[in-house]
């Protein structure tokens, strides 16, 4: 049971993380499909940095500069959204999808080469190990093993509900997402404000890949990538309605149904019950339950997905 609520607040906090950024992002007019790609880039940064950093450096230290990376190549990663959507007015789902397939390919081949030099060829794997510098993180509390990245959670879902409510940057930033023209109507730059929420999908969602690949593992096979989790994490943002305290509830819900999946062999009850690979499939299969009975009553951002044209009205 105490494995159970580990692993349901280390996917929480996944999808939490993943889901806000998209919440930014589409709630500035831009629909982010690429937030898959968007947390493997994130994850290679962070991973590379637990990897290379020597064992002993301050903890602290290792921390800021895991996280720091993890943000920074999430949001150059994003720049590929931006660029194309904002600037040449690209079909977004495209290019949110092509970014999915860009980011698994090319953390493959990077690892992989590293590895190859490294070992002189005799390792040809996209793995990398940060077993040693993963402990930083990890402190226990109530005899449960819990991560930093969980506090950090809290603190970051609380910062986005006061941007996004009470300040006037979030106020311009839905308001570009409703009705863009309305906005530029008042002086607000709508270019620069779906920028901004594009540039903080790309951070959130690469501490979201971080926190997916380091929380529970002490090492990543990238070639894998995420494992779906960004359209998990979509789907969430969507059940969520675009608002962050119920996108943390809807975080909860299937971070508990992804935690079962890897859980489920302590409960004799679970494996005789039905195959293992069930487990594995039910977040997803929820999603597509909850999306099918909600999407009717979805009530996503009014501009978002389509480009703005300083020109029409």
């Amino acid at each position: 049971m105490m494995l159970l609520v580990q692993y349901t607040l280390i996917y929480a906090s996944v999808l939490i993380f993943v889901a806000l950024g998209g919440m930014f992002s589409e709630r500035s007019g831009v629909i982010n499909i690429g937030l898959e790609g968007i947390m493997v880039c994130g994850a290679l940064g962070g991973a590379a940095v637990l990897a290379v950093l020597p064992v002993g450096t301050n903890p602290a230290l290792i921390i800021f500069i895991t996280i720091a990376m993890s943000m920074l190549c999430g949001m150059i990663f994003s720049l590929f959204l931006a660029v194309s959507a904002i600037n040449f007015k690209a079909d977004q789902t495209l290019v949110g999808t092509a970014m999915n397939m860009l980011a698994t390919a090319a953390a493959t081949v990077i690892v992989k080469s590293v590895n190859t030099r490294r070992s002189g060829g005799d390792n040809v794997s996209a793995i990398l190990d940060y077993i040693q510098n993963r402990r930083c993180f990890i402190f226990k509390l109530f005899g449960m093993e819990l991560n930093i990245y969980m506090i950090l959670t809290v603190v970051v879902l609380c910062i986005s509900f006061v941007v996004l409510y009470k300040t006037r940057f979030g106020l311009r930033l839905m308001a570009c997402g409703e009705h863009p023209q309305a906005a530029d109507s008042v002086g607000i730059n709508v270019y620069a404000m779906r920028y901004s929420g594009v540039l903080i999908s790309g951070a959130l969602g690469g501490i979201g890949g971080i926190i997916y690949i380091t929380a529970a593992n002490s090492q990543w096979d990238f070639i894998y990538g995420v494992a779906g989790a960004g359209f998990l994490a979509l789907a969430v943002m969507i059940f969520g309605q675009w608002k962050p305290w119920r996108i943390a509830g809807a975080a909860i819900l299937f971070g508990f149904f992804r935690a079962v999946a890897d859980a489920y062999m302590g409960f004799d009850f679970l494996v005789k019950l039905v195959s293992g690979e069930f487990y594995k499939m039910l977040p997803y299969i929820i999603s597509l339950v909850v999306l099918a009975f909600t999407s009717k009553s979805s009530k996503a951002p009014k501009a978002e997905g389509i480009p703005y044209d300083k020109g029409s009205r």
